[in-house]
This record gives C-alpha cells, structure tokens and sequence, in this order.
C-alpha cells in the first residue's frame, strides 16, 4: 500500500504542474482584462497610465511563463498569491471556505453511499418486481436532473410551499453568530440535493452487482445450507456487490465537485465552490489556479483511495497499480 500511494504522489506531481500552467495559459488567451475586473468602476475613469501601474503591481504585465513561475515558486513555499475579488491571501480565502465545502460534500456523500446502497438491496432482492421498476425508473430519472434543477426544485417545495426549511445561506439573516443548529439547517437542502444527484450511481451498482451476486454458486449453496434469507443477502451477496461500487468512489469525485460547484451557488453556502465562481466571473486567476490545483488533487486522492479500499476488500487484486 505504501509503495502505491508513494508511486500514485510522484506520478501526481508533473499533472498539478500541467494543470497550473494550462490555467495561466488560458488567463493568456482569455478576452478578459484581470486589472479592469480588479478596478472595477474605478478603472472607467482611470488614466492608461495608473491602469499600467495597477497592472505591474499585480504582475499581470509578465509574460506567460514568468507569471506562472512566480505564482508556482511562491506556491511551493506556502504563498498562493493574492485575490483580486477577495482583496486578500489566496490562502486565508481558502481556509475559510474548505471546511463549509468539506461539510457539504462528506454529508451528501455519505448519503448517497448509504441510501443508494440500501435501496440497490431492496432492489436486487426482487429483480423484475414492483419495487425494483420503480425505483430504477426513479434513478435513471434522478441520473438525467441537473442538480441546480433539483435545487431551485428543492428550494421551491421545502422552502417557498411548506416553509420546513432555509432557502439557502449558512445562518438566519440578521444572525452573526453561527450556531449548530443553524448550520445544519441550511445544510438540510443542499446536501440532500446533492446526495440524490450522486445516489442513482451507487443505487444502480449496487443494484446489478447484488443481483449478479445472488446467482452464483456461492450465494445458492448458502442458501441450500438454509441460511436465512438475510444473512444470505447482507452476509454474502451484498459483500460481494459492493466491489464494484469501490471503484465508483473514485470515478465519482470529479462529478461531487461539479455538483457542489452548482450546488453551493443556487443555496449560496459559503464553500470553495462559490469561490471558485466568483474567481472565474471576476478573473481572479492566482486564486482559480489553487482551486483548480486543489480540485485536481481532490480527484487524484478519489481515485487513489479507490483503488486501495477495493485492494483491502479483495486480496486477489493486489496493490502493484
């Protein structure tokens, strides 16, 4: 395992640094003038001159791959840059925001495992029944919803009709103080809207990988030994049917950022994904550069953790990847 992850983080290094430089290169090729993003207002009144300075002082006049070293050097030491949108260090941005995206994400994650790995059991228990059409329909029609579609679906049903829940933000308006139990009310919605948009895939894996499961000799000669009908599905076939779904973990991580992204900006919680808009929108490209380094290692570990989890459960596979 050691050797694994020793070998998946050297392997890591020259992707980060590819990404880095293609988002430096993208702010060279985009229309978008960064000094005029960061002077705002001010800069439709300003001088060519006092544009020039502003421009040098944020070091937007070095070439390409001057910008990208420096950011990069000073990156390595533990200084991301500065944010023009935030008007402060990249890093204290992030830090602020990490643990609200960590929350978000870990909780609609968890959800989705669990939920979509129950309901994958009732299903595969009966394939062809009732409840399996259903609830495969429900899943494949979950699959196709975008998940700002299911939010303002969500924000409209439990907030706008029934009034059970916040529309969006992280505490009451008029609350400075942030409180437990405010903070899991307004993470209600948005981790529920963003579990269900990753249940349908685990529901689906672990659905067909159940039901492959109790078809093979195995899982028939437990039952022929007159196991009962539960110890048969939990003990064995549902064992069986979740190797699968530890490959999806990983697959998954791209899409849970994608999704938080979408879903933090239509319940304006206060995460890394909102950030990460208001870094794009405004040309903020020193703090888009750590977001996107931070995205590219989240799917990296994903991946990794992937592989080991399903070399744990299964000890034919090994860790020689």
């Amino acid at each position: 395992m050691a050797r694994m992850a020793g070998r998946r983080t050297l392997s890591a290094a020259p992707v980060l640094l590819a990404v880095t430089f293609g988002v430096f290169a993208v702010a060279e090729l985009s229309p978008f003038d960064p000094v005029k993003a960061y002077a705002g207002t001010a800069g439709l009144t300003a001088t060519q001159q006092e544009l020039d300075q502003l421009r040098a002082n944020l070091g937007a006049d070095l070439p390409l791959i001057g910008r990208w070293w420096d950011w990069l050097t000073s990156a390595v030491t533990g200084d991301l840059g500065t944010s023009t949108v935030f008007r402060g260090p990249v890093s204290d941005v992030i830090s602020e925001r990490l643990g609200w995206s960590v929350l978000l994400a870990g909780t609609a994650f968890a959800l989705a495992v669990l939920l979509g790995t129950a309901l994958g059991v009732l299903a595969a228990r009966r394939p062809g029944s009732l409840p399996d059409r259903a609830l495969s329909a429900g899943a494949y029609t979950l699959e196709a919803a975008p998940a700002f579609w299911l939010g303002l679906l969500a924000v409209w049903f439990f907030s706008v009709r029934l009034g059970v829940l916040p529309a969006g933000g992280l505490t009451d308006p008029g609350t400075d103080t942030v409180t437990a139990d405010q903070v899991l009310r307004h993470l209600a919605l948005p981790a529920l809207v963003l579990g269900l948009s990753q249940l349908p895939w685990f529901f689906l894996y672990v659905r067909q990988g159940v039901t492959d499961a109790l078809a093979q000799d195995p899982v028939r000669g437990a039952r022929a030994r007159g196991l009962s009908e539960r110890t048969v599905l939990l003990g064995h076939a549902l064992r069986s049917g979740l190797l699968p779904v530890l490959t999806l973990i990983g697959s998954r991580v791209p899409e849970l950022i994608t999704g938080a992204l979408l879903v933090e900006t239509v319940f304006s919680w206060p995460g890394i994904a909102a950030a990460t808009v208001e870094a794009a929108t405004s040309v903020d490209f020193s703090l888009l550069a750590a977001l996107t380094v931070l995205a590219t290692a989240a799917v990296l570990a994903g991946n990794l953790l992937s592989d080991l989890l399903y070399g744990l459960a299964d000890p034919r596979v090994g860790f020689d990847g």
